[in-house]
């Protein structure tokens, strides 16, 4: 992702909602995890708007985000749940574009991206 423009409106959404609090990086990635959790409405589709090597996804494939990774995955990234070819997988959120998600489910994926362009890490 391209490093993006700050805002400020979604900069003290992430302060007051997601880092709320933490201290230090364990906290920070607790508190994301917990955000989006609360906010993201399962399941949706989305698309991948890019290649990872650690995600069997190619860009431009759609897919369905059936929920979040488990805890002890997110640690350093924000990881979902899909169901590909059959099997369930953990990728990076980072890696998604939701197609048809509800409103909150869109600002808590979109307050993510913010994140990972402003090259911010818990």
């Amino acid at each position: 992702m391209k490093r993006i423009q700050e805002d400020p409106d979604r900069e003290d959404r992430i302060q007051n909602e997601a880092v709320v609090d933490a201290h230090d990086a364990e906290e920070q990635a607790m508190g994301w995890y917990y955000y989006i959790e609360d906010k993201l409405h399962c399941p949706f589709k989305a698309k991948c708007i890019s290649k990872r090597i650690i995600s069997p996804l190619k860009k431009g494939e759609i897919i369905e985000v059936s929920g979040m990774a488990p805890q002890e995955e997110c640690i350093k990234e924000i990881f979902v749940e899909i169901i590909w070819e059959g099997r369930k997988f953990a990728v990076p959120l980072a890696q998604l574009e939701q197609i048809d998600a509800d409103t909150e489910t869109q600002e808590a994926i979109e307050d993510w991206h913010y994140w990972v362009a402003r090259g911010y890490e818990y």
